[in-house]
């Protein structure tokens, strides 16, 4: 018979570990996988994302880390459209993660930093943030409006650059429909 608990009600219970055991299933055993996630926010600054992995590597390496799967990303820390971050953030949530390392605490996200943490510790994965640097309130206040404001110049640069195309091409239907 299989064993049963029982809850403070006498309400009948069995854990999956004995169901599996009495029905002849087995199993099987889930590796989590280990994640490096580098980011920067344009091409340009290549470089640095090959400084950062080289940070998380030797950090590794000192740990005794193996089997780190390295995903780096270029893109800015406000656009959560990136897919290398996005899938990361699915495989967390599935489970299949059971460390995430991270250079710098703003290289996962600009913003909702606690969120992603929570995240992660819900799914049982663990975040290891390895550059802990400790700014000043108002140093990390000036960092995140020059995030900001580079973020929405670049829209109204790009908004500029649509406008132009678009004119033109009212222009050339204009002479076109002449």
């Amino acid at each position: 018979m299989l064993p049963a608990h029982r809850t403070s009600t006498g309400r009948r219970y069995w854990d999956r570990a004995d169901l599996d055991k009495y029905l002849g299933r087995t199993t099987a055993v889930q590796v989590k996988k280990r994640y490096a996630y580098c980011r920067v926010s344009s091409s340009a600054q290549r470089p640095d994302l090959k400084k950062q992995r080289k940070v998380v590597e030797q950090f590794c390496v000192a740990k005794g880390l193996g089997d780190v799967e390295y995903l780096e990303e270029i893109g800015g820390g406000l656009n959560f459209k990136r897919p290398k971050f996005l899938s990361l953030i699915d495989e967390i949530i599935t489970g299949e993660v059971e460390t995430l390392l991270i250079a710098h605490q703003d290289r996962l996200s600009r913003f909702g930093f606690d969120l992603l943490k929570h995240l992660c510790d819900v799914h049982e994965c663990s975040l290891t943030v390895i550059n802990v640097e400790a700014v000043s309130p108002e140093r990390e206040m000036v960092e995140d409006l020059k995030a900001i404001t580079h973020c929405f110049s670049a829209r109204l640069y790009g908004l500029r650059d649509y406008r132009k195309k678009l004119n033109e091409a009212l222009k050339l239907g204009a002479e076109n429909g002449k």
